[in-house]
């Protein structure tokens, strides 16, 4: 069974604000999220998503090396 963390404590380990998580998890950005009510339940293995908007960048980055 997993351990869970609500989306205060998310953002709290990392450095994103709880609106920034509740999108997140809505658009399944963060894996096995769970919803109950209006509380989202996100695992404590879970790592924080990429950040999208750098993709051409990352890839730049990842060719050069």
């Amino acid at each position: 069974m997993f351990d869970y963390m609500n989306v205060k404590e998310a953002a709290e380990k990392w450095g994103l604000s709880e609106r920034r998580i509740q999108v997140l998890c809505a658009t399944d950005r963060i894996p096995d999220v769970m919803r109950i009510s209006n509380v989202w339940l996100i695992p404590k293995t879970a790592s924080k998503p990429k950040d999208g908007r750098f993709k051409k960048r990352d890839k730049e980055e990842s060719d050069n090396e």
